[in-house]
């Protein structure tokens, strides 16, 4: 007998509150603010988290002094690229704080609406055989025969690889299976039908049987929908520029460390950022769990070309005059990366991804998104690129100070320190203050999130490298997440980026005493660059003497009827 989940996903299944008939005449979907917002507290501190950072930044302005020419030409250069590039760093960090400032204001819940009984729904999954156990997949599909839809609805599984035994999963579940193996008009090298991607299989699908259907509602192989998975999804399409809805990314698999700190890392994104989105029905589109109207999809030539199709997908769909919903719903549950491999895959791509829309697709597109939605992705795409240039400068000003002797900015330390704690820790209150509004059914009410923002921190070496890659224009290509037991291994490469810049830091603060320029806080931020790089291998290695039995997904989710 397979015990009860621990978890209360039914409760957080309707978090966007009680579902009501859809008005007559179809519109914009009702935004609401959040349950329990107190609005003068909400502006007090975002105020004082915005003014502290922003007090800092005007505070090292006006520190800056004039190098004195009298310098050697390369230490001149060296010490106006060091002022230049902190001064940088605290106004990417000021951004950051801006972007949580006004999503904390923006921050809106959709009215649930109850479907239309006549919408024709088509569920969809896939599979890569060999890249992703059936059994999982198997227990996807027996839960989408059971969501309820009073309409025209059927499952289909869109199998890369036509698989015999997929097929008689298939034929034993009553679900329907596509295939576009063999069919050369649906592997081509690029484009909408590119072969082994994502984006391939299910516009090679919507060529093929999109007609049949008005919307298709999707998951990833790996997450289980609920029940009630489209009716708290589809009532929103009684909006007819409605494109998707999407709901938050949750995992089941939560008794291994990298899960659970995955999972933490996520929730500024899923419980504000998604929600901010609303404000401007603009929120971004994530592959695990939505609800798609095929006709948009269509109006834009299918899902996105891109290494994170999601984000491209939504960027074009928004820009057409498209809009979308976020539910705050938990209406799926899957599995999140078990190792650091996976998980820092899983970042590479993302980081990768982002970086990639913004270099290549954001700005020729931005004129028609109009001046809201343009500030709204600018900020939600600013992180991983802003975090890596940061790291960048950082590294070139450790450089500059312990090798040449450089000083950039010159301010009394005490003062410095005082004026970076306060405006870190109003940013840290806000953070918290949002804390409240947190859609993951895990993390226990009142937990400060310092998980997610310490894995964040972790992952700075591997946004990095995705930074380079995606400048440099290197070919990157889609790679299938391994779940379940094809859970990837670590191995030292896993931590490849990370030990790079550990030797690089390593090498700086050995030569540092050589070339005489030893200085507490210049010394201290290389050594602290050491630790970062270092920690995730020092805890796969402590983890390795200390096991932790991983529990399945199906343990912690209702029993499934399956066939020997």
């Amino acid at each position: 007998m397979i015990p009860a989940p621990p978890y209360d996903y039914d409760a957080y299944s309707g978090l966007a509150g009680p579902a009501v008939p859809p008005p007559d005449e179809p519109g914009p979907t009702a935004m609401r603010r959040l349950r329990g917002r107190r609005p003068v507290g909400n502006v007090a501190i975002t105020v004082f988290a915005f003014a502290f950072e922003a007090t800092f930044v005007a505070w090292l302005l006006s520190s800056v002094a004039v190098p004195d020419r009298a310098l050697h030409p390369a230490l001149h250069a060296a010490t106006w690229f060091m002022i230049v590039a902190t001064l940088l760093i605290e106004v990417f960090r000021l951004v950051n704080v801006v972007t949580l400032c006004l999503a904390t204001i923006w921050a809106r819940d959709p009215q649930p609406l109850t479907p239309d009984p006549e919408l024709r729904v088509a569920f969809l999954t896939t599979i890569v055989p060999g890249k992703e156990p059936i059994a999982m997949v198997e227990r996807t599909l027996a839960a989408a025969t059971k969501v309820r839809h009073p309409g025209p609805y059927d499952v289909w599984l869109l199998d890369e690889g036509d698989d015999d035994e997929v097929k008689a999963m298939c034929e034993r579940l009553e679900v329907r299976h596509f295939t576009r193996k063999g069919r050369a008009e649906f592997n081509t090298g690029s484009g909408a039908f590119k072969a082994r991607t994502k984006h391939g299989n299910y516009n090679s699908w919507v060529e093929v049987h999109g007609d049949d259907y008005d919307v298709f509602v999707s998951v990833d192989p790996d997450h289980v929908p609920l029940p009630n998975f489209c009716e708290r999804l589809l009532g929103y399409f009684h909006d007819p520029k409605v494109a998707f809805v999407v709901g938050p990314q949750i995992y089941g698999n939560y008794d291994n460390v990298v899960t659970r700190w995955a999972e933490s890392q996520q929730y500024l994104f899923h419980s504000l950022l998604q929600r901010a989105g609303n404000r401007f029905g603009a929120a971004m589109l994530v592959g695990t769990n939505n609800a798609v109207r095929i006709q948009a999809l269509r109006e834009i030539g299918g899902i996105q070309d891109s290494i994170t199709e999601d984000m491209a997908t939504s960027l074009a769909l928004h820009s057409a005059g498209w809009r979308s919903v976020y539910t705050p719903d938990v209406l799926a549950v899957g599995e999140g990366p078990s190792s650091w491999t996976d998980y820092f895959s899983q970042q590479y791509r993302w980081s990768r991804g982002t970086d990639e829309v913004a270099v290549t697709k954001f700005w020729p597109t931005a004129r028609r998104l109009g001046a809201r939605r343009t500030l709204f992705y600018g900020l939600l795409m600013s992180y991983y690129p802003l975090t890596a240039l940061a790291w960048l400068l950082g590294a070139i000003n450790a450089t500059c100070y312990l090798l040449l002797g450089a000083k950039g900015v010159q301010v009394p330390q005490q003062v410095w320190l005082m004026l970076y704690v306060d405006a870190a820790l109003f940013q840290f209150l806000l953070y918290l203050w949002n804390r409240r509004h947190n859609v993951s059914p895990h993390e226990e009410a009142g937990s400060s999130g310092l998980a997610g923002m310490l894995v964040s921190t972790l992952s700075t070496p591997v946004y990095v490298s995705a930074f380079v890659s995606a400048v440099l224009r290197r070919p990157a290509r889609f790679v299938v997440t391994p779940k379940g037991e094809s859970a990837s291994p670590d191995r030292v490469t896993t931590f490849k980026h990370g030990l790079r810049w550990a030797a690089f830091y390593a090498v700086l603060l050995i030569a540092a005493p050589f070339a005489g320029h030893v200085d507490g806080f210049m010394w201290l931020w290389p050594a602290l660059n050491v630790v970062i790089c270092l920690t995730p291998p020092v805890l796969r290695l402590a983890a390795r003497r200390r096991p932790v039995p991983v529990t399945p997904l199906a343990k912690i989710e209702e029993p499934v009827e399956t066939y020997a």
